[in-house]
């Protein structure tokens, strides 16, 4: 019934004619059945947005650090240790160095986010903006001074301790989270903010509902930097009297014991990666939805 209902008298559809044996078809009118039969069909669903963090992502990384940890401690448990290496590595040496390497890493990466974040802040307001230069200047000075030299010259300063290594790592790794906090505002579309500012929004909730949220992708890679940064400084803390792994590394090289000196290096490189993953988790997670790219 449907489909004779759709006919013209001749037996062609609704809308089309024969003139002189060519079809014609009216304009519109082919379209006009095919919205007459989606007219009654529900409006398609919009498609749930999928799982930022995949399972490959979730699990390949942890499996490779689980088996590198794993091959290193059965090599560990073969390997012939003298009585100096086992002084170095027995009685809890290895927890401590690593605990005091973590501790180095998160107290540095807290700091350096209470000071860079709101100083990029500050840089991109009004008046501060002149001095961005200058903040710039003198944050790229901290880490292109090596950082054995700049904690040999805190050491000098504030002598032996975990004080003067935490004040380098945190100089050390200033400069890209301010750097990347400055770029992420200063990337912002002015229309998006004199759009934010026309419908009465105050400078504080254009800043903390509009521009923070758009720059939070850069921060965030920002921060990602300066956290693999610390893990690698925190190294030469050993130095300094800072502790952390840098102790097994450096008893390992002066002693020239090799079941040291590779426990050391694992460790270091495992916790550097397994900081990195999460930093790149934090990433995929703490981004705005509206931000992501669709496929």
């Amino acid at each position: 019934m449907s489909g004779s209902s759709r006919r013209s008298p001749g037996g062609r559809p609704a809308g089309e004619h024969e003139v002189k044996g060519l079809a014609f078809r009216d304009e519109g009118g082919g379209a006009g059945g095919d919205e007459e039969e989606e007219a009654g069909a529900p409006p398609p669903s919009p498609a749930a947005a999928g799982p930022r963090v995949g399972w490959r992502k979730l699990t390949f990384l942890p499996v490779v650090l689980i088996a590198v940890l794993l091959a290193t401690w059965l090599w560990y448990r073969q390997a012939d240790l003298d009585a100096l290496s086992r002084n170095a590595l027995g009685n809890g040496q290895v927890t401590k160095a690593l605990w005091q390497h973590v501790q180095l890493t998160v107290i540095s990466t807290f700091f350096v986010l209470i000071i860079a974040i709101p100083l990029g802040i500050l840089l991109t307001r009004g008046a501060f903006r002149k001095a961005t230069p200058f903040a710039m200047a003198f944050a790229n000075m901290g880490q292109a001074t090596p950082a054995i030299g700049l904690l040999a010259l805190l050491v000098i300063w504030l002598g032996i301790g975990r004080r003067a290594a935490l004040i380098g790592i945190i100089i050390y790794a200033v400069l890209p989270v301010l750097s990347n906090t400055i770029a992420g505002l200063k990337a912002n579309d002015p229309t998006l903010l004199e759009a934010a500012r026309g419908i009465g929004m105050s400078p504080l909730g254009v800043l903390t509902r509009v521009e923070l949220p758009l720059a939070v992708p850069l921060i965030l890679a920002g921060v990602r930097t300066a956290l693999v940064l610390n893990v690698g400084t925190a190294t030469l803390a050993t130095f300094g009297g800072g502790g952390g792994l840098g102790v097994l590394i450096t008893t390992g090289i002066t002693s020239q014991r090799m079941p040291v000196l590779v426990l050391g290096s694992v460790l270091t490189v495992a916790l550097a990666l397994l900081v990195d993953w999460l930093a790149s988790l934090a990433e995929l997670l703490l981004r705005p939805r509206g931000l992501e790219v669709r496929t």
